[in-house]
């Protein structure tokens, strides 16, 4: 640690807070702001969107805050260096600016790395993970031996930039595959490049990235409160709000809180409806457009075990239209068919929804991080004692041993 952090307490006392009051405010005990201070822990990930907001900081300034232990000593009032001939004066001039223009990356390079993740992050809903995992892998290492070449600071930034959705789609990917280490490793490199390049969407993509991880591992508050962090850190008007905001109504949902729930619903469609049609019309991993409420919706209500998920559902499954082959699908329509089947369960429609479960495992759509989901489905088929039970079940082991 950097030992004790003046920066820090001094901060938090200009910005008018005591340590007990600091501590109400982030619901975390005194003596857990006491030992920030002292610089014995560090404040978790969760809590930083937070402390800035409190703090009134960019999340960059919160980490320089947190690792800085010496006051910065104030400029002198007047310069002791020589004055140098005015022909120098100019030269110099001269050769900063032809260094700071100066690049073996250039912007066409940077375009190119650009447009690949949009390709990648379109690709997400139907390419095999581990395949465009290791796609995102080669892209990732060549940003990396970019970031060691000569170039202009805007460059920097976009490196850095399309560096973070890189090990954000990584870390996407790794979840999907439920390879932990790796995917909490991809997140931190993400989170750090996005408070680099002071890009707080991509850091809030991070933190709505880790509230699915929980939520898929039955954390339901964590994912609640990784939810609203990502919420307070995404900008206005921009697709991780959105996201986290659906994120927010999913782990209500699981909560039972049903008031809650229906608000956030209400508020994804609203912010999804201004949004309007993409520049890019396809999947988009990133990019949130109206169709993709109807999605959320659907799953939402069917957690909170509400009847109305079934028309979102079926919309949703009409407008993608999905052909005879269950295995050309994009994941969103088997996410459907699943949400459809628990619905129909819950109405006794059980032909119905065992024909729904059944699609949605043979289509080879349902990634690993979402085999709970599909369990969910064939645990409730065997409990009713349906004939399909046994080839439901033998379906989603066959989809297990695909995947491992």
């Amino acid at each position: 640690m950097a030992g004790k952090r003046q920066h820090l307490v001094q901060r938090r006392k200009a910005s008018g807070y005591t340590q007990e009051q600091f501590a109400d405010a982030l619901k975390v005990d005194r003596t857990t702001v006491q030992r920030w201070e002292k610089g014995e822990v560090d404040p978790q990930p969760h809590q930083r969107p937070k402390m800035s907001k409190l703090l009134q900081l960019t999340s960059k300034e919160l980490d320089e805050l947190l690792t800085a232990d010496i006051l910065p000593v104030a400029s002198a009032p007047g310069w002791n260096v020589p004055a140098q001939p005015a022909n120098d004066d100019e030269m110099a001039a001269w050769e900063l600016a032809r260094r700071v223009q100066a690049s073996d990356v250039g912007s066409t390079t940077l375009t190119r790395l650009e447009r690949a993740f949009d390709d990648l992050a379109t690709a997400y809903p139907v390419a095999p993970p581990r395949e465009l995992l290791e796609r995102v892998r080669q892209h990732s290492a060549y940003v990396v031996h970019l970031l060691d070449a000569r170039k202009t600071l805007a460059e920097h930034r976009r490196l850095l930039v399309v560096g973070g959705w890189l090990s954000l789609l990584g870390a996407t990917l790794h979840i999907d595959l439920k390879q932990e280490h790796a995917a909490t490793a991809r997140l931190q490199a993400a989170v750090t490049l996005a408070r680099q390049a002071e890009h707080p969407e991509i850091e809030a993509w991070c933190y709505e990235t880790d509230a699915w991880r929980v939520l898929t591992d039955g954390e339901y508050a964590q994912a609640l409160e990784l939810s609203l962090a990502a919420q307070s850190v995404a900008p206005a008007g921009t697709s991780a709000l959105i996201q986290a905001t659906a994120q927010e109504g999913r782990a209500r949902a699981r909560l039972g809180h049903e008031k809650e729930t229906y608000a956030a619903i209400e508020k994804i469609q609203k912010m999804a409806a201004n949004l309007g049609i993409p520049e890019r019309p396809t999947e988009h991993h990133y990019q949130y457009d109206p169709a993709k409420a109807l999605a959320y919706t659907a799953t939402t209500l069917a957690w909170l075990g509400d009847a109305a998920a079934e028309p979102y559902a079926r919309e949703v499954i009409a407008r993608l239209s999905p052909s005879n082959d269950v295995t050309k699908w994009p994941r969103r329509v088997a996410s459907a068919n699943i949400d459809l089947a628990l619905v129909l369960l819950a109405g006794d429609r059980l032909d119905e929804a065992c024909h729904s479960a059944q699609k949605a495992i043979l289509s080879g759509r349902v990634v690993p991080s979402n085999h709970w989901r599909a369990l969910e489905v064939v645990n409730a088929v065997e409990v009713r004692q349906l004939p399909e039970a046994s080839d439901l079940r033998e379906a989603y082991e066959g989809l297990k041993a695909i995947e491992s």
